[in-house]
């Protein structure tokens, strides 16, 4: 993605400016917002195609405006940045349709090789005729692989998260194969899921929720006891 728009969320001057500084020397096209009020003043002209976003901001928090933002259907990528090291913040973020998370205080390095992850996962400026998109098929579903959308049987997009697409998608290419979580995390982000990181299984069990007639007792997206999943198309 060539000069990709950044928004930077975070009421700190100090770090908002250094990432700031950081990623236009890395060819990004940078603005700040200080707190959410700002950050719709710059969505109402121009929707960036990833947001970095503080938890602990003043007034509307970080985790509101995720929810916020999503339920509206906004499809940018957004990474949460925050204080809170702890397991339940993370798994709030993930929950409220976040794509990636990252505690402070962090390497710039680090902070550079997550947007370029999540950046590499969103949908091209320039959009395909729908007709022209390849296509692949998660049973009744269908996952619109160029445009990344997803769709139902009935044809409606089911809104998902970007990182939520690369796991169906991965599924998707690798039908009746029983993938173990370390394999599906290399499929789906392209990195080793961490022995403690459950973020995959909180990925997992949110798609369960959209596809899933009963997720308590998944017939699609099955779990392998010991093993990891498999995607079952007939379904």
């Amino acid at each position: 993605m060539s000069e990709a728009h950044i928004v930077v969320v975070d009421d700190e001057p100090g770090l908002r400016g250094m990432i700031e500084d950081y990623l236009s020397m890395q060819g990004y096209s940078v603005q700040p917002a200080e707190n959410g009020a700002a950050l719709d003043k710059l969505l109402a002209i121009k929707s960036p195609d990833l947001i970095l976003l503080d938890v602990n901001l003043p007034g509307e928090d970080g985790f509101s405006i995720l929810r916020r933002l999503r339920n509206a259907g906004e499809r940018m990528g957004i990474i949460m940045l925050t204080g809170n090291a702890d397991e339940s913040s993370k798994v709030t973020g993930l929950i409220n349709g976040a794509d990636d998370y990252l505690p402070k205080p962090f390497e710039v390095r680090e902070l550079l090789a997550r947007v370029r992850s999540v950046l590499r996962r969103m949908p091209p400026r320039s959009e395909q005729p729908a007709e022209a998109r390849p296509k692949l098929k998660l049973g009744s579903f269908v996952l619109d692989v160029e445009g990344r959308r997803f769709f139902g049987g009935d044809g409606f997009e089911i809104e998902v998260s970007s990182m939520d697409f690369d796991v169906l998608e991965a599924f998707a290419r690798h039908p009746r194969q029983v993938l173990s979580r370390d394999r599906l995390c290399e499929l789906a982000h392209g990195r080793p899921l961490g022995d403690a990181d459950r973020s995959l299984d909180i990925r997992i069990a949110r798609l369960r929720k959209k596809i899933e007639v009963d997720p308590s007792e998944p017939a699609i997206l099955k779990t392998v006891r010991g093993e990891g999943y498999v995607f079952e198309p007939e379904s």
